[in-house]
Order: structure tokens, then C-alpha cells, then sequence
């Protein structure tokens, strides 16, 4: 991440503090996803139970994320949404603490949705320290912040569990969270002199073709995610062998190159090859990598196809997030971001609970080849919209040309 990309207006030391409250943010909903599915079976729960319970964490984001997005936008707020949601985080990782029950786990899994519905004020409140024109780069930024905190987070998650039991990682995250709500407070915001009302123009920013492809691809993009790694891939590792406290190597192989794939992303592959292509390449990386998964019976091997998967995967995400915001006006950035995080919500819902209805009737390795099939949409996708993209420009170069090529003709 480089600081001189940040305005000027913003001193460097507010910048950091936002990087820790935003670490801390996701670290405290993050510390129990590696043996969050073990865990529902360990409290009885079936795989289309436990299926729904990790997709429920979608549902108050499906909700509440595009609302958030709005009232932020007209309010020009984005602070207070940030406090609510350490708030949250802290209450749903007290929630696991307090009952063994599987109702009680399904409530507190969509608390915790609420807290990742506050990610738009985040995303948002971060893009303003940076150009427009550096919107992408603010993403993948920002996406690197997310994943180093899930990596550190869902590191410690198998030691935890070894050392001290299974809800060890729900006191930790407890902990954690408190510190960063405490934090929040000081969080910087924009000058108060802009924070006027807004009008917001809703329906121009839910027709734009560009943030209805960037959302569908998306909620493609982590319906994948949720369906493997933040999902069943923990409990592929332990039929094939692994332990409570290995999983952090799994968690590691995934998470390191999910974390690097942004920076390449954004400082390399953008540079030098279209959008489309970065999309079409890392779709097809995950829909390979996940298809393989269920055909895996050495550990080794499977840490090797998370390397790739996660690769992929980190590509998609921040490039995506960028496109959402790219070409719409700065004050209607968060309605924007909320329309897009609300979109792919529906995948972090449905990926999981479809996926789990499927490895109740037909097995594991079911889950994974559904993954694999999402990923070839968007590959599908991402070279047809390219293709589109790349016509539509040329008609348009045609059209701005001379009108001595049409007096020729004539």
C-alpha cells in the first residue's frame, strides 16, 4: 500500500487508525469461520442446517446493506455505521458464548450479518481519502486490510480451539471487537462543512450497467467463497486427515495469496491487461481450483489447489468493488456501494444454504462442484461482456470519425 496515493487533506496518522479499527472490524467476525461448520455439527446440527445457519450471515446484509448505502449517502455519514458495527460484531461473538443452542447460533450468525452490513460505510469512508481515479487502488487497498485481518484471525482460530475448547474463539473475538468499538470513536470523517443533505438518485444508480455486472459477478464471486473456504472446505481437510490445529495451514495456504492477489491486482495486471481479462483469468482459476477440491485425498495437494483458489479469488473481489463506484458521482457513493455489497450478499446467502441442501442428498464433494460451475459463469460472463464492451467501443470510435469517409461513399 502506498501513502503518498492519500490527498493531501488526510494525515497520515488518521489513515492508520482507520487501517487498525478496520483490522480489528474483521478479525472479530472472522476468528471462528475455519471451524465454524464443525462446530454446528458438534452442537448436532445436519449440513443443510449448518448451510443455512453460514448463509444466514447474508441475509440482514441482503436487507440492510442497500438502506445503509442510502441513508449514508443523504446524511453524508458514515462514522456512527462504523460504531454499530464493532457494536454487533461484539454482541454476536458474546451470543456463541452465552448458549450451545442452534437457535441461538443461527441468531447470533445473523447479528453478525448486521455488523458486515455496515462494510459500506467503511468502503465508502476509505475511497474518500483517495482520487477518484483511484478508486480500484483504494479497493484492493482496503481488500488487503480485510484479508490480512481474516488471515491472522482464522490463524489463531485451530490453536484456540486446542488450547482452550471450542468457544475460545468466540471470547477472543469478543475481546477484540470491544477494543475496536472503543477505537471507532476516533475515527476521522469528512470536514463538517460537506456533510449537507443529499438528494439521491436511486434509480440511476440501480440501472447502471456497469454496477449491475460488477454485483452479479460478485455475488457469483462469493457465493464460491462461502461455499469453500469460509464454508465446507474445512470439512474436506478433516476427512482427508487433518486436525482441529492444522487447519491453520489449510486457513494459511488459502489466505496469503488471497491477501497478495489485490496489490498484483491493482499495481500489476491492471497496468497492463484489460479489466475483463483479470475477470475471465481469475474466474476460471476458482472454477478449476474448487472442481478439484472434492477429487483431493492428500493434504499436501490441497493445500496447493487453496494457493490457486485463493489467488483467484482476491484477483475478482477488490477489481469488482472498484467497478461498482468507478462511474458514479462521488456523493452517491455509499447508495452505490450498498446497492453493490446487497447484490452480492444474495451469494454469501444462497451459495451456502444451496450448496448444503445439496450435501445433505448427495454428499461433499457436491458442494464443491457447484462452486466450480459458479465460477464458469462468471468465466462465461466476464468474455461475453467483454466482448460487448469491445463493439460497443468501436461502433462508437466509427461514429466520432470524419464525415469525409461518408462524402467518399456518396
Amino acid at each position: 500500500m502506498k501513502i503518498n496515493q492519500l490527498k493531501p487533506k488526510i494525515p497520515i496518522y488518521n489513515h492508520l487508525f482507520f487501517i487498525l479499527v478496520t483490522f480489528i472490524y474483521w478479525f472479530s467476525m472472522y476468528i471462528y469461520v475455519p471451524i465454524f461448520v464443525p462446530y454446528i455439527y458438534h452442537l448436532g446440527g445436519t449440513a443443510a442446517l449448518a448451510g443455512l445457519i453460514v448463509g444466514s450471515y447474508g441475509i440482514m446484509q441482503i436487507l440492510l446493506r442497500f438502506p445503509i448505502g442510502v441513508l449514508s449517502d443523504k446524511w453524508q455519514i458514515r462514522k456512527p455505521f462504523m460504531i454499530l458495527g464493532l457494536a454487533t460484531a461484539v454482541i454476536s461473538c458474546l451470543g456463541f458464548v452465552l448458549s450451545e443452542s442452534l437457535a441461538f447460533a443461527l441468531v447470533s450468525r445473523v447479528i453478525s450479518g448486521i455488523t458486515a452490513s455496515t462494510w459500506v460505510a467503511f468502503t465508502v469512508l476509505y475511497a474518500s481519502y483517495f482520487k477518484k481515479e483511484e478508486s480500484t487502488k483504494a479497493m484492493g487497498n482496503i481488500q488487503c486490510i480485510t484479508v490480512l485481518a481474516q488471515l491472522t484471525s482464522m490463524g489463531l482460530s485451530g490453536y484456540l480451539i486446542g488450547k482452550w475448547g471450542w468457544k475460545a474463539p468466540f471470547y477472543f473475538g469478543a475481546f477484540i471487537g470491544i477494543i475496536g468499538f472503543t477505537m471507532s470513536f476516533w475515527i476521522k470523517e469528512s470536514n463538517k462543512k460537506e456533510l449537507i443533505k443529499q438528494n439521491i438518485q436511486i434509480h440511476e444508480v440501480v440501472k447502471h450497467p456497469l454496477i449491475l455486472k460488477a454485483s452479479l459477478l460478485s455475488a457469483l464471486a462469493h457465493s464460491v467463497l462461502f461455499i469453500t473456504m469460509f464454508g465446507f472446505s474445512t470439512n474436506q481437510a478433516l476427512n482427508i486427515g487433518a486436525t482441529k490445529e492444522s487447519l491453520i495451514v489449510l486457513v494459511f495456504s488459502f489466505m496469503i495469496p488471497h491477501a497478495l492477489a489485490p496489490i498484483v491486482t491493482g499495481q500489476y495486471l491492471l497496468t497492463r491487461f484489460n479489466r475483463w481479462h483479470v475477470l475471465f483469468a481469475g474466474f476460471l482459476g476458482t472454477a478449476v481450483f474448487s472442481m478439484v477440491i472434492p477429487l483431493v485425498t492428500d493434504l499436501t495437494v490441497l493445500y496447493v489447489t487453496q494457493i490457486f483458489n485463493g489467488f483467484a479469488l482476491g484477483m475478482l473481489i477488490p477489481l469488482l468493488m472498484g467497478m461498482a463506484i468507478q462511474e458514479i458521482p462521488n456523493k452517491n457513493y455509499a447508495t452505490a456501494m450498498g446497492f453493490f455489497q446487497s447484490c452480492y450478499a444474495l451469494g454469501i446467502f444462497f451459495g451456502p444454504f444451496i450448496a448444503g441442501k445439496f450435501t445433505q442428498s448427495n454428499g461433499l464433494e457436491t458442494v464443491f462442484f457447484i462452486a466450480g460451475f459458479l465460477g464458469l459463469t462468471g468465466t462465461v460472463l466476464s468474455l461475453v461482456w467483454y466482448k460487448l464492451e469491445t463493439v460497443n467501443r468501436y461502433q462508437k470510435e466509427l461514429e466520432s470519425k470524419p464525415l469525409k469517409y461518408k462524402s467518399y461513399k456518396e
